[in-house]
């Protein structure tokens, strides 16, 4: 097994698209949350769902605590696959991971085509909690109240045994993340959020803007933390828009 493999799900593979779309979930989120945006953007778009380490079929490995740790590992497992355009989507943990990704790979000469930032408060805003160091109860608790697809499966106990400590590994890598400074992207900035989201409000969201020498936008939409999931042809839409207008890779 590649790195590749290792980090990349390719539900609906599409080897001729002219772009590719690296999805970053949520804090306990993975791979499979993807799955259907995959299937409604293929085969016009790759989808590239990413699969963090201590989960579903890579349970048995540790939980990177780190948002950089994550960055780092991730980075140099696509490495094979920047010679298409690429672009960064990325809800909550995601976002601030799309971000750190997208620096490295500047850095490396590849220039994604955009960054889509989802649910998160812009990198140097990020806020002190603390909800990490709870036990397993508490921690599960205000998982379940941000909602999201994915929390019905908690009321199962062997499953929560399973998850619990990628859950704890997450939220750990989102909470403790310090923004290091350093130059500002060359791609695009679009900023998502809900309006009632209490993880980040409008303000925070706008402040993405300062982390770009490119085209920023930020969009509002209806909705707490999870939005997205009722707001999904518009946010589609959104992509596609973007992607159409990318015809070749950017590289310094």
């Amino acid at each position: 097994m590649t790195d590749v493999d290792l980090w990349v799900r390719r539900f609906h593979p599409a080897d001729d698209a002219a772009t590719q779309l690296l999805c970053l979930s949520h804090a306990g989120g993975s791979a499979s949350y993807f799955f259907g945006v995959s299937k409604a953007l293929a085969p016009e778009i790759d989808v590239l769902a990413v699969q963090y380490p201590g989960r579903q079929d890579r349970l048995r490995e540790p939980c990177l605590r780190s948002i950089h740790d994550l960055a780092d590992g991730l980075t140099a497992a696509i490495a094979p696959l920047t010679d298409r355009p690429i672009t960064i989507f990325g809800h909550s943990l995601g976002a601030t991971l799309g971000y750190e990704v997208a620096r490295r790979l500047e850095q490396s000469g590849v220039i994604p085509t955009a960054l889509f930032a989802s649910g998160r408060p812009a990198p140097h805003r990020t806020r002190l909690e603390r909800t990490h160091l709870r036990d397993d109860a508490g921690l599960l608790a205000a998982m379940k109240e941000l909602g999201g697809t994915e929390t019905a499966l908690l009321a199962d106990e062997d499953v929560l045994a399973m998850v619990m400590p990628a859950i704890r590994g997450d939220y750990t890598a989102a909470e403790t993340y310090t923004h290091r400074p350093g130059p500002k992207l060359s791609c695009p900035v679009f900023a998502f959020t809900g309006d009632r989201d209490p993880k980040v409000t409008v303000e925070e969201a706008d402040a993405w803007r300062e982390h770009t020498e490119a085209e920023f936008e930020l969009s509002v939409f209806p909705g707490g933390h999870f939005y997205l999931n009722d707001v999904v042809p518009d946010i589609l839409g959104k992509i596609r828009a973007h992607t159409r207008s990318v015809s070749a890779p950017s590289r310094k």
